[in-house]
């Protein structure tokens, strides 16, 4: 695997959604011989300081984060039809800073952003940027929507306000490889092309639900 870290993976506590229990993704992190493992849950952190511990005891470095869910308008709009749509964003925790970060945008995404997710927008993320890392995911992030829709000229401007944000070092763009999907490798080619037209960085992910195709 040489020095490849999975900076996407959800646990059970993506409720109804992935199936690994902490444990078991931790020792299938150790067993493929990574040095460090990501757990970014659906919108939560109630896996983190179980992750934490269990990281550490065995030997891996834990980065928290989170799959966060971000709200199409802001997060106290709240009509059917419309703000049920939502983009996604993996936050990670770059230090202690970071941590306080990711707990404060968790909370105000359930007490004041909650519609059939929990959701942050794009106040939430400028109050609370220190300290986090941000990676676009290859499937529902707000710049592959738009590449999905063939709108460049979008992808190019919703990349620079995540840039705008968090700061030219702390943004990169999520390919991912799953070519049984219809489309998804003309896709990531197209992100592809928006790093390199922005000059922002690519990161591998998976996008980990389960441990093994015949769960």
């Amino acid at each position: 695997m040489g020095k490849f870290v999975h900076l996407h993976t959800h646990s059970h506590y993506s409720l109804l959604n992935a199936l690994p229990k902490i444990p078991e993704l931790v020792l299938a992190a150790k067993e493929d011989g990574m040095e460090a493992l990501a757990l970014t849950d659906n919108g939560n952190l109630y896996g983190a300081i179980e992750f934490y511990k269990v990281c550490k005891k065995n030997g891996i470095k834990p980065i928290i984060g989170t799959d966060t869910y971000v709200a199409a308008r802001t997060r106290f709009d709240k009509e059917p039809g419309i703000d049920n749509q939502r983009a996604r964003i993996v936050l990670l925790a770059e230090n202690k800073r970071g941590y306080q970060n990711l707990l404060a945008l968790v909370t105000a995404s359930y007490l004041e952003g909650f519609y059939y997710k929990p959701r942050v927008d794009t106040e939430l993320l400028k109050k609370y940027a220190e300290g986090i890392i941000a990676i676009i995911p290859s499937f529902s992030g707000e710049t592959t929507l738009a590449l999905k829709s063939n709108d460049k000229k979008s992808a190019e401007q919703i990349l620079q306000k995540y840039l705008d944000i968090f700061g030219k070092n702390n943004v990169f763009l999520e390919i991912t490889h799953h070519r049984e999907i219809e489309g998804h490798e003309a896709l990531q080619n197209a992100i592809v092309e928006l790093g390199k037209t922005a000059n922002v960085p690519l990161v591998a992910g998976h996008d980990v639900y389960y441990l093994k195709p015949e769960d």
